[in-house]
């Protein structure tokens, strides 16, 4: 593994930008708004940096740097990127700057803070992705609830409060469970001579694996329970379509695009290949899980008033198919759901920035107060269009590729057995077509139900330059997605075989 500080780079540089944008003038508006983009962009371009020095031939961690922390206790600052982290930062990095531009006219009110928690937001996500110490990662994790916590608390709608504390506290409960199973893993790693007391990522790999059945079942337990819930998986859900209608567009933009892929990046990276005797012991039961909530989002969605929260719970349903395929355990599954983590970004987060500029315009979300508005903004009804049939999977956009190689994988899955699982999923893909396009048909065509409707004006300049870059990739990866599977094929393969190795 070589040396490289290009990561440390990318994960200070967010921290740093956060902590000057405090030296502003809270008055001078533009500049700060400017200053803030800037940092993001920079921090964009570092991540491109990384992405064409990595080498997707070569095995294990690129870009690795380690130093000791807390030599006590066998704490290092641990920090590398391989195809999975490194697509997941790419991802992180690119929504952001869309996210702070997006705000240039909706935020007003204590701009500078609100700059500051962005950043400070993108430098935790970074954190989690490229921490290979478990001490670190759970720092990370913690911190990234802070800065959203504000953002939604601060500049959401009427009941941000509720919202925000019904977050915090999900989140927190499950995170408390990983720490103790951190700990746990940690001590269990002192009975191995040739490893000792470590939060070493790599070498845990080889400790969790030889751990007896029912110790590994309770860490595994512990760790899923709290990724699940940042998934978030059904049952645990309850608190997205809160947090989802209650944030800011920017808020929901970066909570959709980047945060909620943190749980399934957690589920990939921590529990399969620590954990792989449990993992297939409960892949059936955390499958079935995915399933329902793939059915059950989809069906809450079709009977929502609100767009925002109609594209909430359809968060539930296309995250459900993330989880199907990393539970599939299978390689080609496994490609599907690393790819669908990015394809719900790009999608989810692109609608809900469709619904913040018909907001901004209106100041309701409800579906009834329009109707026949594709004469009126045309250009807004054509790319609402082009967005929604990307998250409903239509063949030739980002969507299908995810679902195709999930629902492919699951159908001959070594650990599921059962078809069962691919068809009840893929019905998921008939009932995203009739809640999207339902609510597009009431929106965007019929009568105009509200003279108010008919002064709209269509997108601006600044708005579509957001959504350019969005469509860009959500035809790129429907097209020619192996720009992006090459990046993760040696490394799904590798967590795969790690765990069926286990059942011979």
């Amino acid at each position: 593994m070589e040396n490289n500080y290009l990561t440390s780079i990318l994960l200070l540089l967010p921290i740093i930008g956060s902590l000057l944008v405090m030296a502003l003038p809270a008055a001078n508006k533009s500049l700060i708004r400017i200053y803030g983009l800037a940092v993001s962009l920079i921090i964009f371009v570092v991540s491109l940096v990384m992405y064409f020095g990595f080498d997707a031939s070569k095995e294990g961690f690129q870009f690795v740097q380690q130093l000791s922390w807390i030599p006590s206790l066998q704490v290092t600052y641990y920090v590398g990127v391989d195809g999975l982290s490194l697509l997941m930062v790419l991802l992180t990095t690119f929504i952001t700057p869309l996210a702070l531009l997006s705000t240039w006219s909706s935020i007003d009110t204590k701009l500078k803070e609100f700059t500051f928690f962005m950043l400070m937001l993108e430098a935790g996500m970074i954190g989690v992705f490229v921490s290979l110490d478990l001490f670190l990662f759970y720092i990370f994790w913690e911190a990234m609830l802070i800065p959203m916590y504000f953002i939604i608390g601060i500049w959401g709608g009427k009941n941000k409060i509720y919202a925000s504390i019904k977050f915090f506290i999900y989140t927190m409960a499950g995170s408390l469970l990983m720490l103790i199973a951190i700990i746990w893993l940690a001590i269990s790693a002192s009975d191995f001579k040739d490893v000792g007391f470590t939060t070493n990522l790599l070498e845990l790999y080889k400790v969790g694996p030889e751990l007896a059945r029912n110790v590994q079942n309770w860490m595994f337990l512990a760790f899923t329970l709290s990724f699940a819930i940042k998934v978030p998986l059904f049952p645990f859900h309850t608190w997205l379509p809160d947090a989802h209608v209650e944030a800011p567009t920017a808020g929901s933009v970066i909570l959709a695009g980047v945060l909620l892929k943190m749980g399934t990046y957690g589920l990939v990276r921590f529990c399969l290949p620590l954990f792989p005797q449990s993992a297939i012991q409960f892949a059936p039961y955390i499958s079935a899980l995915a399933v329902i909530g793939i059915i059950y989002g989809a069906l809450v969605a079709m009977v929502q008033k609100d767009m925002k929260k109609l594209v909430a719970y359809s968060s539930v349903a296309h995250l459900g198919f993330v989880v199907l395929g990393i539970f599939s355990m299978n390689t080609e599954a496994m490609q599907g759901a690393i790819i669908q983590m990015v394809n719900h970004g790009l999608s989810t987060g692109a609608l809900f920035l469709m619904v913040g500029y018909i907001y901004e315009r209106t100041h309701t979300r409800e579906i009834s107060h329009y109707g026949g508005i594709a004469k009126i903004v045309p250009v807004y009804a054509t790319l609402l269009l082009i967005v929604s049939l990307s998250s409903i999977g239509l063949p030739g956009l980002n969507g299908f590729i995810g679902e195709f190689l999930i629902l492919l994988g699951s159908f001959k899955s070594p650990v599921l057995n059962n078809w069962l699982f691919s068809i009840i999923a893929a019905s998921g893909v008939i009932f995203a077509a009739v809640y999207l396009l339902w609510m597009y048909q009431r929106v965007c065509f019929g009568k105009v139900t509200n003279e108010e409707n008919n002064s709209l004006k269509d997108l601006n300049s600044r708005e579509i330059l957001i959504l350019i870059p969005l469509l860009v990739f959500i035809v790129w990866i429907g097209v020619y997605p192996s720009t992006f599977l090459g990046m993760t094929e040696g490394v799904a393969d590798q967590i795969i075989k790690s765990v069926l190795v286990t059942m011979k």
